[in-house]
């Protein structure tokens, strides 16, 4: 399903895994589109480790790991990507609903947002700045895929 949405509007991808943990979603779009960009960002050391041991052997030139809270970065990264993972942990729920708040005045138009937020948790993103493409719940996770409306 994100394949067939991320094959649409984008001939290359520069994805930012925001809060990172151990980079599997951003090592995920590393190995499946070849000539992708992701940066990394996450405050724990273990994460930054982590993410360092699981993109080994990856060209250097087509990530950037960097070790700092992902709310900071939003104006220097929000507007070098189109593809942006946000998935802080489930007792932080409000810095991920922030986060993609403040990411809507930073982003292109068009740009996907995969969010992942505990189900129980009410929260309805802005319709006036995202489009809601997905909104599933598996298990604990609700998981929404949002694209930044044009009209910035």
């Amino acid at each position: 399903m994100l394949a067939e949405i991320l094959l649409e509007p984008f001939s290359k991808l520069n994805a930012w895994d925001a809060f990172a943990g151990s980079g599997a979603l951003g090592v995920e779009v590393l190995s499946r589109y070849v000539g992708s960009t992701v940066i990394f960002t996450d405050t724990s050391p273990d994460a930054v480790r982590a993410i360092t041991e699981n993109v080994h052997g990856v060209d250097w030139a087509r990530y950037k790991i960097d070790a700092s809270d992902a709310a900071t970065r939003i104006w220097k990264y929000g507007p070098r990507v189109n593809l942006v993972f946000v998935d802080p942990p489930y007792e932080d729920a409000r810095v991920g609903i922030d986060f993609v708040a403040n990411l809507a005045d930073s982003v292109r138009a068009g740009t996907i947002v995969v969010q992942e937020i505990e189900k129980i948790v009410p929260y309805t993103p802005d319709t006036t700045k995202w489009k809601i493409l997905r909104d599933k719940t598996y298990g604990r996770a609700r998981f929404l895929i949002l694209r930044r409306n044009d009209n910035k």
